[in-house]
């Protein structure tokens, strides 16, 4: 499996505070099927982006794992006006592997009404913008209409293994299985941050969406989709479905 979206450098952003529990996540997203993985730190304005600071410390880490884990480097981009100006100038400050993919986090709070012109300026810049874990925002968990929007403007959308697992709460749930089902998941990544709350593992997720929507849909999710990340290929995306409405004599059963 790849995983494109874990914070795994030690003491840059809210993952692990040191290199010793770094490593320890190195090795435990090894055992767990991980073939290669992005470390993403935080691009917003409470940690201070450093792309030559990450790179030594992805170095350091990709010196100590050897060969069992390939190591690449990302962000987690935040959406404000600093970044997409920086990011419009120099594209691979903030991309995967200074390819063209690059993880969008959305605030809880509050979502311009200015995004879809925001991404269409990321796409002529040669930006491909991954949104991250919407089933976890309660502004886009359940908009698929918007969400599938961006995605024919060009965006994929990338969903949380745990919160697949119900991890992150009901909602987080029913809404990665619904983005599953109506074609809007194009990558599941573990958004991992530590040992213990969020850990960088995938492997029981990747085993549930097998026996719910089998395997090739599994191997797309987890190995062929985010392999075209990290590579920089281009990325086909199925057309997405409409969810179905509930009929209205349903409430008064």
């Amino acid at each position: 499996m790849v995983d494109i979206h874990c914070h795994l450098l030690p003491g840059v952003d809210d993952g692990p505070a040191d290199e010793a529990t770094a490593l320890a996540m190195c090795a435990m997203a090894a055992e767990s099927g991980v073939t290669d993985v992005v470390a993403t730190p935080h691009a917003n304005a409470t940690f201070e982006f450093s792309p030559q600071q990450n790179e030594e410390k992805r170095r350091t880490l990709q010196e100590a794992v050897g060969d069992k884990l390939r190591i690449h480097l990302g962000c987690d981009f935040h959406l404000s006006y600093e970044n997409i100006e920086a990011a419009l100038s120099s594209p691979g400050r903030f991309t995967i592997n200074q390819k063209q993919y690059l993880l969008v986090e959305f605030s809880d709070q509050v979502i311009s009404q200015g995004t879809s012109e925001i991404f269409d300026k990321m796409r002529a810049a040669g930006l491909t913008p991954i949104i991250t874990h919407p089933e976890r925002n309660p502004l886009l968990r359940n908009h698929h209409a918007r969400l599938a929007a961006w995605v024919r403007r060009g965006c994929l959308i990338q969903i949380t293994a745990d919160a697949v697992l119900g991890r992150f709460g009901r909602q987080a749930e029913s809404a990665a299985i619904s983005l599953i089902d109506a074609n809007l998941a194009h990558i599941v990544a573990s958004d991992g941050h530590d040992l213990k709350r969020r850990p960088p593992v995938m492997a029981e997720c990747f085993h549930f969406v097998v026996d719910r929507w089998g395997e090739q849909k599994a191997r797309t999710l987890f190995e062929d989709a985010p392999r075209a990340v990290i590579e920089g290929n281009a990325i086909t995306v199925a057309r997405p479905r409409r969810r179905a409405r509930k009929k209205w004599w349903v409430f008064w059963r």
